[in-house]
């Protein structure tokens, strides 16, 4: 058989019946031959367009050549020395390292986030982080979430003390909202422990703009500080009856489902509507059908389906698991006495687009209906609480709201302070690691000195090298 058109060696997935009323974990791993197989199909292109893909530059194509030799102490050693979260990652990502893999082009692309997972279940994952010695300067990093862990990670590599500032009393930010179905609980605790040697005091508990502004923190003698706030602070619709009972925010539903896995509902048969569209929306749903089975889950869109930004791993798994999707549908009004008994929605069309070619909704009057329920989870995005901080940093919540600097390399007005994010794991991992390179380079020039390239994680005595064929990441190209 063509090496070319050989089959991907299907993902082992509990079947239907296992996971209707339970949050065990959907996707099993391979076995050791069976991750074998799936590697021996991989091309090991001259340019890695897998890697080209990956937002932290993981180098992919060489875990896969590993594995396929049954080598999985040293593939484990190379995930983990470019992630530093890849035990979340490898149950978690996007992968958008598959999208661009070409044997996607005439046929499935290697499986590349599970073949990452075998590493890891197979080979010696349990090591630790080396720091360069220390240059004698501290950094502060706001925010325990992906951006805040990978910046925190990447300059104590380079011999910075870092102290991690963090709000809540567990680390990991809206990683602790995902369901179990996708991570069991342990996976950040696993990636964590591989910090243990680095220079970094986490100090939870302590808020943004209430113990502590930048400017304070700059003048206790931090060459610098990284605003990693997020976006955690849900956004209403704005619409008549949501202070009812029975109305909740999917990232306060979603956590209450990972402290006890009745979550915030108790488990009974419900009608629950879910109103948005992108992937914590379906997680919002594939978690309410879990408690409320033989209930009824209907998720409401207000555009069409091909517009909807949940991940086609998102909707095809709510789609067989029984999640019911209405479409182009915006929320009216949420009614019932003393408590919720269902929402009114309005028909939507779409008008022409804007400068951004985004096409706006538009109602289409004389449309409502109610859709029975006693329960709603609103997952209409996030907004970030900035309140606290002082306004001459001008902070600007980016489209999809996390605080951002509006300087080069999101510098704040402020100098010396940055702020970013992103929209998922990996994505807020490349700001973590855009701003660990500024903030470096920053704090280097003032010093009078050159910036230190990101060593070695694991200890070798030359900085990693990017695969061969590849320049390195795309926002240093």
């Amino acid at each position: 058989m063509c090496a070319f058109k050989q089959d991907r060696v299907p993902i082992p997935e509990e079947p239907l019946n296992a996971r209707q009323q339970s949050f065990v974990q959907i996707l099993d791993p391979y076995t050791e031959d069976e991750a074998v197989i799936e590697a021996q199909r991989c091309l090991q292109c001259a340019m890695p367009y897998c890697v080209q893909a990956c937002p932290i530059t993981q180098d992919c194509r060489g875990y896969i050549d590993l594995i396929a030799k049954r080598k999985f102490d040293e593939a484990a050693r190379l995930t983990v020395r470019d992630n530093p979260l890849s035990t979340v990652l490898c149950k978690t990502c996007y992968h958008f390292c598959e999208e661009d893999c070409v044997k996607g082009g005439r046929g499935t692309p290697i499986a590349i986030r599970h073949l990452k997972r075998a590493a890891l279940e197979f080979g010696k994952a349990d090591l630790t982080y080396v720091p360069k010695p220390p240059n004698g300067d501290k950094v502060a990093v706001v925010g325990g979430g992906p951006a805040g862990l990978m910046a925190a990670w990447d300059l104590a590599l380079r011999g910075y003390a870092i102290t991690l500032f963090e709000e809540k009393p567990f680390l990991g930010g809206q990683m602790d909202t995902i369901p179990k179905y996708h991570l069991q609980g342990d996976e950040i605790a696993k990636d964590l422990a591989r910090f243990r040697d680095l220079s970094i005091e986490y100090q939870m508990g302590k808020r943004a703009g209430k113990d502590f502004t930048p400017e304070t923190l700059l003048a206790q003698g931090y060459a610098a500080v990284y605003l990693a706030l997020g976006a955690n602070a849900p956004r209403h619709l704005n619409i008549p009856g949501e202070e009812l009972p029975g109305v909740f925010y999917a990232l306060p539903f979603l956590l209450g489902m990972n402290v006890g896995e009745d979550g915030l509902l108790g488990r009974k048969e419900r009608k629950v509507v879910i109103v948005g569209g992108g992937d914590v929306a379906l997680d919002a749903a594939r978690s309410s059908l879990r408690i409320s089975a033989p209930g009824d889950v209907t998720l409401v869109y207000r555009r069409g389906e091909t517009e909807m930004p949940a991940s086609e791993e998102e909707k095809i798994g709510g789609d067989i698991e029984g999640v019911n999707f209405l479409y182009s549908r915006s929320p009216v009004e949420i009614v019932g006495k003393g408590h919720v008994e269902g929402l009114v929605v309005r028909q939507t069309t779409l008008g022409p687009p804007d400068a951004q070619g985004r096409r706006a909704v538009v109602d289409v009057p004389g449309t409502d209906t109610t859709l029975p329920c006693d329960t709603i989870v609103i997952a209409a995005g996030e907004t970030p609480d900035m309140s606290g901080l002082p306004k001459d940093l001008h902070l600007a919540p980016s489209r999809h709201g996390w605080p951002e600097g509006g300087g080069p390399q999101h510098m704040t007005a402020v100098p010396g302070v940055f702020a970013s994010g992103s929209s998922s794991v990996v994505k807020a991992m490349e700001a973590g690691a855009q701003a660990a390179e500024a903030i470096d380079a920053f704090v280097s020039q003032s010093k009078g000195r050159s910036p230190t390239p990101r060593p070695d994680p694991l200890g070798g005595a030359t900085p990693p090298e990017v695969p061969s064929g590849y320049g390195g990441p795309s926002w240093q190209l």
